[in-house]
């Protein structure tokens, strides 16, 4: 493995999850332990993860719910749920919020890399088919030239304003949680960076500004929304 792969681990059972823990560290990846499920969701808005293991029973928030609101920050990350639950109603469950695979307790931690090694590869095989032009409203939007385009104009983007606008066309039409767009693009989240993100976010307004149909707004507390019709 080039690059160390962040995993996110979500395990009520301190023994299970510190042996986890520690497998998926052997196995080459970087996996944080968090014991509840309202610690795995602020860990999750905070860092930037290829995949997500989740125990359906745990406190304070359960692997469900934390899932929902996981994909409601993003939609593409996968989700593996662990559970001593086997009821097919629950299964079913699982895979209706979008869980990506599931396994009941016990489990062979063999099975769970494998599993996690099969996903993670489709994973990378549909990024290599990755939206890279998108049609907002009049504009079309390179993220590879870093151009927008609308009839006979063409306005080049910075570095910052094409990633920012790409994560706002990811989610059109949907809320881009504050948290994840500053881990994805500057890494941390701290005070002067969420002020740089405002500036940009300034920035795409007017570069937009030509189409009455297309909105970035505010949403309190939680981050922006980009408003535009879809193709």
């Amino acid at each position: 493995m080039d690059e160390k792969l962040r995993i996110l681990l979500c395990e009520d059972d301190e023994n299970l999850g510190m042996l986890l823990r520690e497998f998926l560290q052997a196995k080459g990846y970087n996996a944080d332990l968090c014991s509840d499920g309202e610690k795995g969701y602020k860990a999750f808005l905070k860092g930037k993860y290829d995949l997500c293991v989740l125990d359906v029973m745990m406190p304070k928030k359960d692997g469900f719910t934390l899932a929902q609101e996981i994909r409601n920050v993003n939609s593409q990350v996968p989700i593996i749920f662990l559970t001593a639950k086997n009821m097919k109603e629950d299964i079913l469950q699982g895979f209706k919020i979008g869980a990506d695979d599931y396994l009941t307790k016990p489990f062979s931690m063999e099975e769970l890399v494998s599993r996690i090694t099969a996903i993670l590869r489709r994973v990378r095989g549909k990024k290599d088919k990755e939206i890279t032009v998108y049609t907002i409203g009049k504009y079309t939007f390179d993220t590879q030239k870093q151009t927008l385009i609308s009839e006979n104009k063409t306005q080049k983007l910075t570095t910052k304003e094409s990633e920012l606008l790409a994560l706002l066309c990811q989610h059109i039409n949907e809320i881009l949680e504050r948290n994840y767009a500053l881990k994805s693009i500057w890494i941390d989240d701290n005070y002067f960076n969420a002020r740089s993100m405002d500036v940009y976010i300034t920035k795409l307004r007017k570069l937009l500004k030509d189409d009455p149909q297309i909105e970035i707004i505010n949403i309190h507390g939680k981050g922006y929304k980009l408003i535009a019709p879809e193709a």
